[in-house]
Protein backbone atom coordinates (compact mmCIF):
# COMPACT_ATOMS: atom_id res chain seq x y z
CA UNK A 1 0.00 0.00 0.00
CA UNK A 2 1.47 3.48 -1.30
CA UNK A 3 1.53 6.09 1.81
CA UNK A 4 1.21 9.87 1.32
CA UNK A 5 3.13 12.00 3.43
CA UNK A 6 1.96 15.21 4.39
CA UNK A 7 5.42 16.56 5.61
CA UNK A 8 3.15 19.54 7.27
CA UNK A 9 0.38 19.47 9.61
CA UNK A 10 -3.26 21.71 8.50
CA UNK A 11 -3.48 24.37 10.32
CA UNK A 12 -6.73 25.20 11.69
CA UNK A 13 -9.00 27.17 9.43
CA UNK A 14 -11.57 29.75 9.51
CA UNK A 15 -14.54 28.50 12.15
CA UNK A 16 -11.88 26.13 13.69
CA UNK A 17 -12.19 25.37 17.81
CA UNK A 18 -8.85 25.62 19.20
CA UNK A 19 -7.98 23.78 21.98
CA UNK A 20 -7.88 25.78 25.18
CA UNK A 21 -4.67 26.61 26.63
CA UNK A 22 -3.38 28.08 29.55
CA UNK A 23 0.02 28.95 28.96
CA UNK A 24 1.06 25.34 29.53
CA UNK A 25 4.61 25.05 31.13
CA UNK A 26 6.86 22.18 31.27
CA UNK A 27 7.63 21.56 35.34
CA UNK A 28 11.30 19.25 35.09
CA UNK A 29 11.09 18.23 38.44
CA UNK A 30 7.30 17.20 38.84
CA UNK A 31 7.82 15.07 35.48
CA UNK A 32 10.67 13.04 36.35
CA UNK A 33 9.01 12.34 39.89
CA UNK A 34 6.11 11.33 38.44
CA UNK A 35 7.62 9.19 35.35
CA UNK A 36 9.70 7.81 38.38
CA UNK A 37 6.60 6.92 40.28
CA UNK A 38 4.85 5.17 37.03
CA UNK A 39 7.91 3.17 35.70
CA UNK A 40 8.19 5.23 32.91
CA UNK A 41 12.23 6.08 33.09
CA UNK A 42 15.48 4.29 31.16
CA UNK A 43 14.85 1.59 28.69
CA UNK A 44 10.90 0.76 29.74
CA UNK A 45 9.87 -0.59 26.75
CA UNK A 46 11.90 -3.73 27.21
CA UNK A 47 13.57 -3.34 23.81
CA UNK A 48 17.01 -3.89 25.67
CA UNK A 49 20.01 -1.22 25.33
CA UNK A 50 19.76 2.18 26.11
CA UNK A 51 16.70 4.67 24.68
CA UNK A 52 18.58 6.33 22.89
CA UNK A 53 19.61 3.46 20.79
CA UNK A 54 15.97 3.01 19.68
CA UNK A 55 13.71 4.73 17.04
CA UNK A 56 9.83 4.49 17.96
CA UNK A 57 6.78 5.19 16.47
CA UNK A 58 4.60 6.97 18.24
CA UNK A 59 0.49 6.77 16.66
CA UNK A 60 -0.57 10.68 17.84
CA UNK A 61 -4.29 11.16 17.64
CA UNK A 62 -4.12 14.56 19.00
CA UNK A 63 -5.69 13.68 22.53
CA UNK A 64 -4.10 13.42 26.05
CA UNK A 65 -3.10 10.08 25.79
CA UNK A 66 -1.44 9.62 22.40
CA UNK A 67 0.60 12.55 23.50
CA UNK A 68 1.70 11.67 26.64
CA UNK A 69 2.79 8.44 25.80
CA UNK A 70 4.77 10.67 23.16
CA UNK A 71 6.33 13.08 25.03
CA UNK A 72 7.32 11.05 27.53
CA UNK A 73 8.69 8.44 25.62
CA UNK A 74 11.16 11.48 24.00
CA UNK A 75 12.06 12.70 27.61
CA UNK A 76 12.83 8.95 28.37
CA UNK A 77 15.86 9.10 25.33
CA UNK A 78 14.32 7.71 22.73
CA UNK A 79 14.27 8.57 19.28
CA UNK A 80 10.33 9.57 18.95
CA UNK A 81 8.53 9.51 15.35
CA UNK A 82 5.42 10.74 15.96
CA UNK A 83 2.76 10.02 13.64
CA UNK A 84 -0.93 10.93 13.02
CA UNK A 85 -3.31 9.78 11.18
CA UNK A 86 -5.10 12.19 8.69
CA UNK A 87 -8.47 9.89 8.07
CA UNK A 88 -11.16 12.13 6.70
CA UNK A 89 -11.08 15.28 4.73
CA UNK A 90 -9.63 17.94 6.40
CA UNK A 91 -11.39 20.86 4.86
CA UNK A 92 -14.97 19.28 6.01
CA UNK A 93 -13.67 18.10 9.40
CA UNK A 94 -12.19 21.25 10.83
CA UNK A 95 -15.57 22.52 11.00
CA UNK A 96 -16.70 19.58 12.58
CA UNK A 97 -17.58 18.91 16.75
CA UNK A 98 -16.07 15.67 17.19
CA UNK A 99 -14.14 14.98 14.42
CA UNK A 100 -11.01 12.76 15.01
CA UNK A 101 -7.85 12.23 13.46
CA UNK A 102 -8.62 15.32 11.37
CA UNK A 103 -8.66 19.35 11.44
CA UNK A 104 -8.28 20.60 15.13
CA UNK A 105 -6.43 16.83 16.54
CA UNK A 106 -4.02 16.84 13.92
CA UNK A 107 -2.77 19.96 14.84
CA UNK A 108 -2.76 19.71 18.37
CA UNK A 109 -0.59 16.54 17.22
CA UNK A 110 1.67 19.00 15.66
CA UNK A 111 2.16 21.31 18.17
CA UNK A 112 2.57 18.74 21.51
CA UNK A 113 5.42 17.45 19.39
CA UNK A 114 7.10 21.10 18.25
CA UNK A 115 6.82 21.83 22.06
CA UNK A 116 8.86 18.70 22.70
CA UNK A 117 10.97 18.51 20.29
CA UNK A 118 10.17 15.74 18.04
CA UNK A 119 10.00 14.77 14.57
CA UNK A 120 6.25 14.79 13.35
CA UNK A 121 4.62 13.93 10.20
CA UNK A 122 0.70 13.26 9.06
CA UNK A 123 0.12 10.20 6.63
CA UNK A 124 -2.79 10.91 4.33
CA UNK A 125 -4.98 7.46 4.77
CA UNK A 126 -8.86 9.07 3.89
CA UNK A 127 -9.06 6.69 1.04
CA UNK A 128 -7.89 3.43 3.09
CA UNK A 129 -10.26 4.56 5.75
CA UNK A 130 -13.07 4.93 3.90
CA UNK A 131 -12.63 2.06 2.26
CA UNK A 132 -11.85 -0.25 4.83
CA UNK A 133 -14.13 1.38 7.94
CA UNK A 134 -16.29 3.99 6.49
CA UNK A 135 -17.78 1.53 3.67
CA UNK A 136 -17.64 -1.39 6.15
CA UNK A 137 -19.53 0.42 8.66
CA UNK A 138 -22.35 1.13 5.56
CA UNK A 139 -22.09 -2.29 4.16
CA UNK A 140 -22.31 -4.21 7.78
CA UNK A 141 -25.67 -2.19 8.59
CA UNK A 142 -27.12 -2.81 5.93
CA UNK A 143 -26.54 -6.52 6.07
CA UNK A 144 -28.41 -6.35 9.05
CA UNK A 145 -25.04 -6.61 11.72
CA UNK A 146 -24.09 -3.73 14.30
CA UNK A 147 -20.77 -2.96 13.04
CA UNK A 148 -17.85 -1.53 15.54
CA UNK A 149 -15.88 0.36 13.41
CA UNK A 150 -13.38 1.17 16.13
CA UNK A 151 -12.12 -2.63 15.73
CA UNK A 152 -11.83 -2.58 12.31
CA UNK A 153 -10.01 0.73 12.24
CA UNK A 154 -7.56 -0.56 14.57
CA UNK A 155 -7.49 -3.94 12.86
CA UNK A 156 -6.99 -2.95 9.02
CA UNK A 157 -5.37 0.54 9.39
CA UNK A 158 -3.85 1.07 13.26
CA UNK A 159 -2.19 -2.15 13.85
CA UNK A 160 -2.07 -2.95 10.25
CA UNK A 161 -0.86 -0.31 7.57
CA UNK A 162 0.44 2.07 10.36
CA UNK A 163 2.71 -0.73 11.73
CA UNK A 164 4.34 -2.13 8.28
CA UNK A 165 4.46 2.02 8.01
CA UNK A 166 6.47 1.82 11.28
CA UNK A 167 8.82 -0.80 10.18
CA UNK A 168 9.64 0.75 6.83
CA UNK A 169 11.14 3.76 9.17
CA UNK A 170 13.28 1.04 10.72
CA UNK A 171 11.56 1.67 13.88
CA UNK A 172 12.09 -1.04 16.67
CA UNK A 173 7.96 -0.95 17.76
CA UNK A 174 5.30 1.49 17.48
CA UNK A 175 3.22 2.69 20.37
CA UNK A 176 0.24 3.61 21.50
CA UNK A 177 -1.80 5.52 24.30
CA UNK A 178 -4.33 2.84 24.56
CA UNK A 179 -5.26 1.60 27.75
CA UNK A 180 -4.42 -2.17 27.73
CA UNK A 181 -1.15 -4.05 29.30
CA UNK A 182 1.28 -5.83 27.30
CA UNK A 183 3.37 -8.08 29.47
CA UNK A 184 5.84 -10.91 28.78
CA UNK A 185 5.78 -14.82 30.09
CA UNK A 186 9.22 -16.08 28.72
CA UNK A 187 9.86 -15.12 25.52
CA UNK A 188 6.48 -14.74 24.49
CA UNK A 189 4.05 -11.50 24.82
CA UNK A 190 0.37 -11.31 26.02
CA UNK A 191 -2.27 -9.11 26.49
CA UNK A 192 -4.09 -8.11 29.72
CA UNK A 193 -6.71 -5.35 30.82
CA UNK A 194 -5.80 -2.44 31.64
CA UNK A 195 -5.36 -1.39 35.56
CA UNK A 196 -8.24 1.03 35.42
CA UNK A 197 -11.43 -1.18 34.39
CA UNK A 198 -13.04 2.30 33.49
CA UNK A 199 -10.73 2.81 30.85
CA UNK A 200 -10.25 -0.91 29.80
CA UNK A 201 -9.79 -0.95 25.84
CA UNK A 202 -9.48 -4.51 25.43
CA UNK A 203 -12.53 -5.04 23.87
CA UNK A 204 -11.27 -3.24 20.92
CA UNK A 205 -8.11 -4.58 20.52
CA UNK A 206 -9.00 -8.52 20.66
CA UNK A 207 -7.89 -8.91 17.17
CA UNK A 208 -4.24 -7.71 17.77
CA UNK A 209 -2.20 -10.96 16.77
CA UNK A 210 0.84 -12.68 17.66
CA UNK A 211 2.85 -11.27 15.72
CA UNK A 212 1.51 -7.28 15.91
CA UNK A 213 1.86 -7.54 19.64
CA UNK A 214 5.51 -8.63 19.34
CA UNK A 215 5.66 -4.94 18.26
CA UNK A 216 3.52 -2.76 19.99
CA UNK A 217 3.57 -0.94 23.29
CA UNK A 218 1.51 0.26 25.94
CA UNK A 219 3.24 2.25 28.41
CA UNK A 220 -0.47 3.47 30.08
CA UNK A 221 -1.78 -0.01 30.64
CA UNK A 222 -0.96 0.65 34.18
CA UNK A 223 -2.30 3.57 35.10
CA UNK A 224 -5.90 5.55 35.08
CA UNK A 225 -6.79 8.53 33.28
CA UNK A 226 -6.09 10.49 36.34
CA UNK A 227 -2.35 9.68 36.11
CA UNK A 228 -2.40 10.09 32.64
CA UNK A 229 -3.55 13.83 33.29
CA UNK A 230 -1.54 14.74 35.62
CA UNK A 231 1.63 13.86 34.03
CA UNK A 232 0.54 15.72 30.73
CA UNK A 233 -0.34 18.88 32.76
CA UNK A 234 3.51 18.89 34.37
CA UNK A 235 4.45 18.38 30.81
CA UNK A 236 3.20 21.30 29.98
CA UNK A 237 0.94 19.61 27.22
CA UNK A 238 -1.85 21.85 25.53
CA UNK A 239 -3.62 19.05 25.28
CA UNK A 240 -3.96 18.25 29.40
CA UNK A 241 -7.41 19.27 29.62
CA UNK A 242 -8.44 18.49 26.08
CA UNK A 243 -11.77 16.27 26.51
CA UNK A 244 -12.06 12.62 25.35
CA UNK A 245 -13.66 11.91 22.45
CA UNK A 246 -16.90 10.31 23.05
CA UNK A 247 -18.02 9.43 19.53
CA UNK A 248 -17.28 7.34 16.62
CA UNK A 249 -15.08 10.00 14.75
CA UNK A 250 -16.96 9.80 11.72
CA UNK A 251 -20.14 10.29 13.43
CA UNK A 252 -19.81 12.73 15.40
CA UNK A 253 -23.52 13.87 15.99
CA UNK A 254 -24.71 9.69 16.30
CA UNK A 255 -26.56 9.81 13.27
CA UNK A 256 -25.12 6.93 11.80
CA UNK A 257 -28.29 6.16 9.79
CA UNK A 258 -27.58 9.64 7.62
CA UNK A 259 -23.73 7.93 7.00
CA UNK A 260 -24.72 5.02 5.57
CA UNK A 261 -27.42 6.79 3.48
CA UNK A 262 -24.12 9.14 2.28
CA UNK A 263 -22.33 6.32 1.40
CA UNK A 264 -24.94 3.84 -0.06
CA UNK A 265 -27.55 6.67 -1.57
CA UNK A 266 -30.29 4.51 -1.64
CA UNK A 267 -29.60 1.60 -0.61
CA UNK A 268 -31.82 0.99 2.35
CA UNK A 269 -35.12 -0.13 1.63
CA UNK A 270 -38.64 0.41 4.05
CA UNK A 271 -40.25 -2.65 5.34
CA UNK A 272 -42.88 -4.49 8.27
CA UNK A 273 -41.61 -4.83 11.78
CA UNK A 274 -43.03 -8.12 12.43
CA UNK A 275 -43.63 -10.02 15.77
CA UNK A 276 -41.76 -13.24 16.53
CA UNK A 277 -45.23 -14.84 16.64
CA UNK A 278 -45.62 -13.30 12.99
CA UNK A 279 -48.05 -10.46 13.55
CA UNK A 280 -46.92 -7.59 11.69
CA UNK A 281 -46.54 -4.50 14.26
CA UNK A 282 -45.80 -2.13 11.53
CA UNK A 283 -43.42 -0.28 9.35
CA UNK A 284 -39.97 0.98 8.92
CA UNK A 285 -37.61 2.83 6.64
CA UNK A 286 -34.54 0.49 6.90
CA UNK A 287 -32.95 -2.24 8.89
CA UNK A 288 -30.06 0.17 9.04
CA UNK A 289 -32.06 2.10 11.51
CA UNK A 290 -32.44 -0.46 14.83
CA UNK A 291 -30.18 -2.60 16.14
CA UNK A 292 -31.10 -6.26 18.32
CA UNK A 293 -31.72 -5.03 21.91
CA UNK A 294 -33.29 -1.90 21.05
CA UNK A 295 -36.72 -1.25 22.54
CA UNK A 296 -37.24 2.98 21.83
CA UNK A 297 -38.03 4.34 18.52
CA UNK A 298 -39.73 1.22 17.12
CA UNK A 299 -42.85 3.72 16.08
CA UNK A 300 -45.30 0.98 17.33
CA UNK A 301 -47.80 0.96 20.08
CA UNK A 302 -48.40 -2.53 21.78
CA UNK A 303 -49.61 -3.40 25.30
CA UNK A 304 -46.50 -4.66 26.08
CA UNK A 305 -42.66 -3.36 25.82
CA UNK A 306 -41.46 -5.10 22.94
CA UNK A 307 -37.24 -5.31 21.65
CA UNK A 308 -35.65 -5.83 18.73
CA UNK A 309 -34.24 -9.72 18.92
CA UNK A 310 -33.18 -9.97 15.48
CA UNK A 311 -32.62 -8.18 11.87
CA UNK A 312 -33.55 -9.70 8.25
CA UNK A 313 -32.20 -7.47 5.92
CA UNK A 314 -33.05 -9.89 2.93
CA UNK A 315 -36.44 -9.97 4.02
CA UNK A 316 -36.16 -6.13 5.08
CA UNK A 317 -38.09 -7.33 8.51
CA UNK A 318 -37.46 -6.03 12.35
CA UNK A 319 -37.93 -8.64 14.43
CA UNK A 320 -39.65 -7.83 18.13
CA UNK A 321 -40.59 -10.02 20.97
CA UNK A 322 -41.04 -9.40 24.74
CA UNK A 323 -37.58 -9.33 26.78
CA UNK A 324 -37.12 -12.96 27.31
CA UNK A 325 -36.75 -13.63 24.07
CA UNK A 326 -33.53 -11.58 24.10
CA UNK A 327 -31.78 -14.42 26.11
CA UNK A 328 -28.86 -16.11 24.06
CA UNK A 329 -27.08 -19.48 25.22
CA UNK A 330 -25.34 -20.11 21.95
CA UNK A 331 -22.95 -17.72 19.71
CA UNK A 332 -21.59 -18.84 16.31
CA UNK A 333 -18.21 -17.00 15.62
CA UNK A 334 -16.45 -15.97 12.29
CA UNK A 335 -12.86 -14.78 11.79
CA UNK A 336 -11.46 -15.62 15.09
CA UNK A 337 -8.33 -14.20 16.46
CA UNK A 338 -6.73 -16.71 19.18
CA UNK A 339 -3.73 -15.83 21.20
CA UNK A 340 -4.24 -17.63 24.05
CA UNK A 341 -2.08 -20.34 25.04
CA UNK A 342 -1.77 -23.29 22.07
CA UNK A 343 -3.96 -23.78 18.89
CA UNK A 344 -7.59 -22.47 18.42
CA UNK A 345 -8.05 -26.48 18.45
CA UNK A 346 -6.92 -26.78 21.69
CA UNK A 347 -9.39 -24.28 23.01
CA UNK A 348 -12.47 -26.72 22.69
CA UNK A 349 -14.19 -27.30 26.29
CA UNK A 350 -12.02 -24.41 27.49
CA UNK A 351 -13.75 -22.13 29.90
CA UNK A 352 -13.15 -18.66 29.16
CA UNK A 353 -14.95 -15.23 30.16
CA UNK A 354 -16.83 -13.24 27.46
CA UNK A 355 -17.59 -9.98 26.72
CA UNK A 356 -20.06 -9.20 24.06
CA UNK A 357 -20.65 -5.58 24.71
CA UNK A 358 -17.22 -3.53 26.05
CA UNK A 359 -19.53 -1.76 28.05
CA UNK A 360 -20.69 -5.20 30.30
CA UNK A 361 -18.28 -7.24 33.00
CA UNK A 362 -16.75 -11.38 31.36
CA UNK A 363 -19.33 -13.76 32.05
CA UNK A 364 -18.64 -17.37 32.16
CA UNK A 365 -19.00 -19.38 28.97
CA UNK A 366 -17.35 -22.98 27.28
CA UNK A 367 -15.64 -22.77 23.73
CA UNK A 368 -16.71 -25.25 21.18
CA UNK A 369 -14.26 -25.53 18.56
CA UNK A 370 -14.66 -28.11 16.07
CA UNK A 371 -15.01 -28.48 11.97
CA UNK A 372 -17.95 -26.87 11.55
CA UNK A 373 -16.81 -23.81 13.47
CA UNK A 374 -16.43 -21.54 16.79
CA UNK A 375 -18.91 -21.58 19.16
CA UNK A 376 -19.84 -20.16 22.48
CA UNK A 377 -22.15 -21.92 24.99
CA UNK A 378 -23.07 -19.93 27.86
CA UNK A 379 -25.27 -21.54 30.94
CA UNK A 380 -27.15 -18.55 32.11
CA UNK A 381 -27.39 -16.21 28.73
CA UNK A 382 -27.20 -13.19 27.46
CA UNK A 383 -29.20 -10.09 26.57
CA UNK A 384 -28.90 -8.31 23.70
CA UNK A 385 -26.36 -9.89 21.80
CA UNK A 386 -26.22 -8.31 17.84
CA UNK A 387 -24.96 -10.10 15.19
CA UNK A 388 -21.89 -7.48 13.88
CA UNK A 389 -20.67 -7.26 17.25
CA UNK A 390 -17.15 -9.03 18.76
CA UNK A 391 -16.97 -11.71 21.08
CA UNK A 392 -13.98 -11.01 23.53
CA UNK A 393 -12.48 -13.84 24.81
CA UNK A 394 -10.72 -14.16 28.81
CA UNK A 395 -8.69 -15.92 31.00
CA UNK A 396 -11.07 -17.63 33.47
CA UNK A 397 -11.90 -17.17 36.48
CA UNK A 398 -9.47 -13.96 36.68
CA UNK A 399 -10.74 -12.54 33.73
CA UNK A 400 -7.38 -10.74 33.29
CA UNK A 401 -5.76 -12.22 30.08
CA UNK A 402 -7.13 -11.46 26.30
CA UNK A 403 -6.89 -14.53 24.85
CA UNK A 404 -9.00 -13.28 21.52
CA UNK A 405 -12.64 -13.18 20.60
CA UNK A 406 -13.97 -13.48 17.16
CA UNK A 407 -16.80 -11.64 14.69
CA UNK A 408 -20.82 -12.61 15.82
CA UNK A 409 -22.19 -14.53 12.96
CA UNK A 410 -24.86 -15.84 14.56
CA UNK A 411 -26.94 -16.45 17.69
CA UNK A 412 -29.10 -19.47 19.37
Amino acid sequence: MMTTLISNAPRPGAGAVSTPVSSPVLDTARVDALMAEYGLTGEFLNLGGEPSDHRVVAAMSGGVDSSVVAAVLHRAGYQVVGMTLQLSDHGEAVHRKGAGCAGQDIHDARRVAEAMGFAHYVLDYETRFREAVIEDFADTYLAGFTPIPCVRCNQSVKFADLLATSKQLGADCLVTGHYIQRTMNGNRPELRRAADAGKDQSYFLFATTEEQLDYLRFPLGHLNKDQTRELAAALGLIVAAKPDSQDICFVPDGDYASVVEKVRPGASRPGEIVHLDGRVMGRHEGVLRYTVGQRRGLGIATGEPLYVVRLDAEAAQVIVAPREALQVRKITLTDVNWIGDGDLSEADGLTVGIKVRSTRPPKPAVLEVGEDGVFVLLDQGEEGVAPGQACVFYSHPDHDRVLGGGWIRATG
